[in-house]
This record gives C-alpha cells, structure tokens and sequence, in this order.
C-alpha cells in the first residue's frame, strides 16, 4: 500500500485520518487515539501530511516533521469548499487531503517553541488589558450611578476614586465604598500583571535581531516588533510585502464584476491582535504629523486631503511592508532608503 498524501483531523483525543496513493485513489481511512499517533506515523514512510491551522496543528506539526514527512498547515476557510457532503470527521479528514494537494493552496508556516511561547505571552497579556478596560469601565458606571463622574481613562481613575472614597460628603455607603475599594485594587493587580508581562516581552525583545531591526521602524515599538517576528516567522513565504499586508488584513476589500472594480474598507482578515497594534502605532504617528507636518510632509499632505482615521490605516499598511521588506532581505531600516538607490 503506496501513500503519497495523508489529510488529518486533529481533535483532543481522537483523530481521523485519510490517505491517497499518487494516483489520488483513497488507500487509508482510519481513525487513531491521541497516544496512538506517534506510533503510527513513525512507521509510515515520508509522505505530504495536510492539516488545518487549528489548536495542537504547530505541535504536531513539529512532530511529524521530525518523523521525515513533509507538513503543511492550512486555514479551515480554505479547506471548507473541499467538504463535499455533510460535515463529520471522515469527510473533514477527506476535504484536508484533497485540498493539500492542490497546487495553488497558500499555507500557515508551522512556529517553533520560541514562537509559540511569545505568542502565549502576547495573548495573555491582551487579555489582561481587556479586563483592565472592563473593570475600570465597572468602576466609573458604578459610581456614575451615585453621581460620581470620573472622565475616560487610567489615570482619572487612579487620582479620583480614592479621593471620592475618601470625601465624606458624598453621601457613599460604607458597603459600597469597601466594593469600590476592592474593585481598584483588583485593578492595581491587573496593571501590576500587564507590567511584568510588558518586561518580559520587552527582554525577549532584546535577545532576538530581527525584532530589534523592526523596532527602527517609526510607528512600531518592542510590543508590536515581537508580535511581528513570532506571529510572522518565516517572512520568505510571502512573495511581496502586500502579500504580508493582505494577510494581517490591512488592504481594501473588492467587489469588483464586468471589468469595473470596486474598492471597499480593509479586509480585516489574519490577526486582528497583530493588526490593532499597527493601527494603534500607526495612530502616534499621525498625531506626530499634525504637530511636526514640516518632518513628515507626505503623512501631513495625506491627512489633508483625507482624514487621521484613513491616514492611520495607511500608515500601517505601510509598515507591514517595511517590516517585510526587513525580514525577507534580511537588512537592517534606513529612513531614506530607495530601490534606485539600492542599485547605484
């Protein structure tokens, strides 16, 4: 039994897998527990394994390859229209193997551990803003309710409410100032986790090249750089650097028909994560440009002809580019730097 292509849907515990010989004839149709895997695969000569970008694909992914085979991951909106009947796992598994084996199918670069690790570090760290931002909204709705009003932002909250808990005039119940009190200090707590996350990101920042290379760049710190390097990896999979902006999800949608095109707002696809960061980057280079437009004459010309918001989003798309013209060519962020130049 010759099998050139295996297509596996990952699971927790049990997986399905469906192989093809060369002549695309199904060989293989099996289903295998997860402390099975290894052992099966171990024993199976090097063949193209397809799997969808999903949790536990980048492990097993590393595993197999390991093993000899030829690994490649894709994203499950590529794989749906390879679906051919109802959804269940064997026609999943079948869809996988089909569509791994098409010859225009655009892959996800399999990360390594580091990658992986720094990502954990990105995610959690985001999910502590969020609560910041939802507990600090908490705290200004409640004592909204009792007339207190406390205006947008961190720093209102940390200077007013303990005066407000402290005045005694305002007529706050003392039950309700100790529910306060213990709301801002599980704040306290949050912004406490975010700056150990924020220095831990930052000293892995300083050990890696290409995130300090990226950092060169105007609009795009330590946070963002890192986020760039692990969310990215190999920038040598994308053939352009629009290719890199397209999938962090910065240039326009179309819905173009009959020779006439039409440009709508960004597409949104990828990471969103990774996209906020340049966009919010992006942002403090526009107010730059609108109190210094004399050092940045082409963002301030932009913004007069258009808006901040739009400037913002080209800014970004921008810098997507840039960073993948620094990863891919391996060289280091010049200001002035001109393809022309380059040549002379």
């Amino acid at each position: 039994m010759e099998i050139t292509t295996i297509g596996i849907d990952l699971a927790k515990h049990v997986f399905q897998i469906h192989g093809v010989d060369s002549r695309g004839k199904a060989v293989l149709t099996k289903q295998l527990r997860r402390d099975q895997m290894a052992a099966f695969f171990v024993q199976l000569p090097p063949c193209l394994i397809g799997m969808e970008a999903c949790g536990g694909a980048h492990f097993w992914g590393r595993k197999l390859q390991q093993m000899g085979h030829q690994v490649r991951l894709m994203a499950p909106q590529f794989v749906k229209p390879y679906v051919k009947s109802n959804k269940n796992d064997r026609a999943d598994a079948e869809a996988i193997c089909e569509a791994v084996g098409r010859p225009n199918m655009r892959f996800v670069a399999i990360k390594n551990t580091d990658q992986q690790a720094v990502l954990a570090l990105h995610r959690v760290r985001q999910g502590f803003v969020r609560a910041r931002t939802a507990q600090g909204n908490q705290i200004r709705g409640l004592l909204a309710e009792f007339g207190q009003i406390i205006p947008q932002g961190l720093a209102p909250l940390r200077q007013r409410v303990p005066e407000i808990l402290e005045d005694a005039s305002n007529e706050l119940p003392g039950s309700f100032r100790l529910l306060v009190q213990r709301l801002l200090d599980h704040l306290k707590v949050l912004e406490t986790q975010i700056s150990e996350l924020n220095a831990q990101i930052l000293a892995w920042h300083r050990t890696n090249a290409e995130s300090q290379k990226l950092e060169q760049i105007p609009g795009i710190g330590p946070i963002t750089a890192s986020a760039l390097v692990a969310s990215v990896g190999d920038a040598a999979q994308f053939s352009c650097g629009r290719e890199l902006s397209a999938w962090i999800g910065l240039v326009p949608r179309q819905h173009s028909s009959g020779g006439k095109e039409r440009l709508l707002g960004i597409s949104k696809r990828g990471d969103v994560y990774l996209r906020t960061l340049l966009i919010h980057g992006a942002r403090a280079l526009v107010q730059l440009a609108q109190l210094h437009p004399e050092r940045y004459k082409w963002l301030a010309a932009l913004i007069a002809r258009s808006n901040a918001n739009i400037a913002a989003v080209a800014v970004a798309n921008k810098n997507a580019r840039i960073a993948w013209a620094v990863l891919a060519h391996e060289r280091p962020f010049m200001a002035n730097y001109s393809a022309a130049s380059n040549l002379a």
